[in-house]
């Protein structure tokens, strides 16, 4: 948080104190809708000469922008809307930064404070409605309480563990007179975040981590909130541990070191999955054990003792046990283990262990069937894709198979390269995410990887993707489908394709739906057309592209463990499951 805007100032609306705090706050960039209740701040913004506002579709596509602007850049995401019905399209963003904590506030309008609770017009209480899906949330009724409230807004969402805050102000707190006054200091006696953690527990986590004789480093995306890669860099070159990342880590940890075994769960790696299952020793930073990593928790990993740290006490223990819980921020934590370990000696007897891990790896690498039909296969559209945009390029992807073939198939390297909706996996976070990233990095290329489903929920943002001079590139993986509830039905309800045929390489011509939206639409079908594709995509520059990869239509995401059953039931493929040889570690 900045203070720019000055210790204090004349009688100004509660509408030029909310623009003034946000410019005090360093927002640069916010993404927004205006109507009646918000009405009067949009007023004095437009003449700020700091704040960028960049006029959406949809409330949703704001708060999906912020979300991918804070994940690119690390700084807060801002976005605004109405009362009503404009803070209510909000929730699903608030929800969906809230699961993979995300740093944002949201402003909202407010009927007038003598209206609420009377059900007027465009009246919602947004605060009540978004309590269980914000870090903290706000109703401002007095206009001399915004700068304080702004200032503490972005406090609270941008340390700790990151999360949403919603401001929600009302009309006549905005157009009242007030006294602009920016706050010198904050008072949040019950909000003192733990960052750095007690030396008792990283010395016992030394003692643990030298004598494991299976660890696995498991990485969460709490390491790239903590900006603590080069930390984990140092840990795992001096202990040589072999390390995974999970789906919101992804870049944490280059993919092209040999200690990485890839990400872990019900998509993940056989050899991440094998690696956790058969460890001795669980070394968890800024990680969750969420159901998707875990499987069935009471078969997971049931070896292994765990080191779990986490700046969030709430998450230590919440779903498997910690031997040795941690509580601090992942850069200080990773830090001070690595400085014990250099003074103790990090001479753990890894061997074995490396070697088994290295051959699961060798033997059950990521892999796929070309169609035997000649046609597309969507893993060679992200492999092709990942050699030719590289790994300096941001991948934004939604949910579903085309956000696992992303996660599996593109080659990361460095952090905040990889955006996408975990937690929640909301489709239509894509588009609007990619176009928030694009704002936060210009100079970086952006690439929305989407599914053919998840697309036609928010594309409505390319119109202001088009307008706003936001160039990002979209690669519709079009199976015509709701690809992964298809793959369920193929798996587990006997072929019975209920509601997942979309016909969407019929209707809509996505290659006329770029054209409509000021962007330029390509098509492609044949893979000895991928490469020309991209490369045609990539060398414009001065407007957004879609590119509709028409692929085979039941391609199918592996590995997989089914939901609910043990890690141990992995399978690499339809029916087929990897053998080990346990005589090795």
């Amino acid at each position: 948080m900045t203070e720019q805007g000055g210790q204090g100032s004349g009688s100004v609306t509660g509408a030029q104190s909310l623009v003034t705090s946000l410019e005090a706050a360093g927002v640069t960039d916010i993404f927004g809708i205006p109507g009646g209740a918000i009405l009067p701040a949009y007023d004095p913004l437009m003449d700020s000469t700091r704040i960028r506002h960049i006029l959406v579709r949809h409330e949703q596509g704001a708060g999906h922008a912020a979300q991918g602007y804070a994940a690119a850049t690390g700084r807060v995401g801002v976005c605004m809307a109405t009362s009503g019905p404009g803070a209510t399209n909000l929730v699903t963003p608030l929800a969906d930064a809230h699961m993979d904590s995300v740093p944002m506030v949201a402003v909202t309008g407010q009927v007038g404070a003598s209206m609420i609770g009377t059900d007027a017009f465009q009246e919602a209480d947004i605060r009540g409605i978004t309590m269980p899906v914000t870090k903290h949330n706000f109703l401002v009724t007095d206009p001399a309480d915004i700068p304080r409230t702004i200032a503490e807004a972005f406090h609270i969402a941008s340390t700790g563990r990151p999360g949403p805050v919603l401001v929600d102000v009302a009309k006549s707190a905005l157009q009242a007179q007030t006294t602009y006054a920016w706050p010198s200091e904050l008072h949040l006696p019950g909000y003192r975040p733990v960052t750095t953690p007690h030396a008792k527990q990283i010395k016992e986590a030394v003692r643990l981590i030298r004598e494991a004789r299976r660890p696995v480093l498991y990485v969460g995306g709490g390491v790239i909130r903590a900006r603590a890669h080069r930390e984990l860099a140092q840990l795992a070159a001096l202990t040589g541990i072999p390390v995974v990342t999970t789906l919101m880590a992804r870049g944490a940890f280059p993919d092209s070191n040999a200690q990485h075994l890839g990400m872990p769960g019900m998509h993940g790696t056989v050899a991440a999955v094998a690696g956790l299952q058969k460890s001795d020793l669980i070394i968890s930073l800024g990680a969750r054990f969420d159901d998707r990593v875990t499987g069935n928790l009471d078969s997971f990993a049931p070896g292994a003792l765990v080191i779990h740290a986490d700046i969030d006490p709430a998450e230590i223990g919440k779903n498997r046990h910690a031997d040795v819980p941690i509580v601090g921020d992942c850069k200080e934590v990773i830090a001070q283990l690595v400085a014990r370990l250099q003074a103790e000696g990090a001479d753990g007897d890894y061997e074995a262990w490396i070697a088994f891990l290295a051959g699961v790896k060798k033997q059950y690498a990521l892999g796929y069937d070309a169609p035997t039909d000649g046609s597309l296969a969507p893993q060679y559209v992200l492999e092709r894709l990942s050699d030719i945009a590289g790994p300096d390029s941001i991948y934004v992807a939604g949910v579903g198979q085309h956000q696992m073939w992303a996660a599996q198939f593109v080659g990361y390297e460095r952090p905040n390269t990889w955006i996408n909706s975990g937690g929640l996996g909301t489709m239509g976070f894509a588009v609007p995410a990619a176009m928030g990233a694009k704002v936060g990095k210009p100079d970086s290329t952006v690439w929305a990887v989407d599914g053919d489903g998840c697309f036609q929920m928010t594309n409505q943002e390319l119109a202001t993707c088009a307008i706003n001079d936001i160039p990002i590139k979209v690669a519709i993986i079009n199976n015509e489908s709701l690809g992964m509830v298809r793959q369920w039905q193929t798996l587990f309800y006997n072929e019975r394709y209920s509601n997942t045929d979309l016909h969407s390489k019929r209707i809509p011509d996505f290659v006329k739906l770029a054209d409509a939206y000021g962007c330029v639409g390509l098509a492609c079908e044949s893979p000895s057309d991928v490469d020309a594709t991209i490369e045609k995509a990539m060398a414009i520059d001065d407007q957004p592209v879609v590119v509709d990869f028409r692929v085979h239509r039941d391609a199918m995401v592996w590995p997989m463990v089914a939901a609910g059953t043990s890690n141990d039931e992995i399978k690499y493929a339809r029916d087929l499951a990897p053998q080990f040889d346990e005589d090795d570690i």
